[in-house]
């Protein structure tokens, strides 16, 4: 008798590493998930992957702590490969994934209230 094995996976599915271009120590973290500091990752993130089968996965990253200051939203999968400067000269200093479209609307409601909506786990 053959034993069934199921495997499942949970989007969106982001990597995370210490040193630019993909180098370095790393992390993979899966699902809807707010990291509020990436200096308190790998001892800062430099690099990102962020992967979703879904075209509508949100990743959102943000100059400031706590999902504050200014922002840039990446749509589907994304690979960023220094976090340096990247929003206007600023560092990425915290960031959301989400395996859904989050609109600006909402993006701007997360900014100012620092709260992630329901179903999100905090970093």
């Amino acid at each position: 008798m053959k034993k069934s094995v199921s495997i499942r996976q949970t989007y969106p599915r982001l990597t995370v590493y210490e040193e630019e271009n993909f180098r370095g120590r790393s992390r993979i973290y899966r699902g809807n998930l707010g990291i509020r500091n990436t200096e308190s990752i790998l001892d800062d993130i430099e690099s990102l992957r962020f992967f979703s089968t879904s075209s509508n996965a949100t990743l959102v990253v943000f100059t400031r702590t706590n999902f504050r200051g200014n922002f840039r939203v990446y749509r589907g999968t994304t690979n960023l490969r220094d976090l340096d400067d990247l929003i206007g000269g600023a560092d990425v200093n915290s960031l959301i994934s989400s395996n859904s479209y989050l609109t600006l609307a909402q993006i701007r409601q997360i900014r100012d209230s620092g709260n992630l909506p329901s179903g999100y786990r905090y970093i």
